[in-house]
């Protein structure tokens, strides 16, 4: 099977910690794990409410060291992609969380498939995005 590139949601990072095995498998086929800024803040704000946060912190760290995963940060071409992606979904009267359209212009720029469990990606056009194996391949 082809290796893939994937961004990660930080809800199929959550998925991944709770040993969710489509997310498992999707992640085994992945040649390079893109995780941005913005899907970490999320984690780590999580993390500051949370009770776990030294264990959840500790384990993301290790996560980030491993050599398939990528940092992927944003610039002048994320905020494009960020403005197009803004204008369509405004056009389309189909808004999504601002946080979600730094992801999506993230995965667009890098040319990333985006795993993800929320369906409302799936309105941004030119975005690949999938939640099951078959979407990856």
């Amino acid at each position: 099977m082809a290796l893939i590139e994937i961004l990660i949601d930080t809800n199929a990072y959550v998925e991944l910690k709770r040993g969710n095995q489509q997310t498992l498998e999707i992640l085994r086929y992945a040649q390079t794990i893109g995780i941005n800024n913005v899907v970490l803040g999320e984690l780590l704000a999580g993390f500051s409410v949370g009770n776990q946060e030294p264990k959840n912190q500790r384990e993301l760290s290790q996560f980030l060291e491993t050599s398939r995963v990528k940092l992927l940060t944003s610039d002048e071409v994320t905020a494009k992609y960020y403005a197009m992606i803004y204008k369509q979904l405004r056009n389309k009267g189909k808004p999504i969380p601002t946080n979600d359209m730094w992801i999506a212009a993230t995965a667009m720029q890098y040319h990333f498939t985006l795993l993800t469990y929320d369906k409302h990606f799936t309105n941004i056009a030119g975005l690949l995005q999938g939640q099951q194996l078959s979407d990856f391949l």
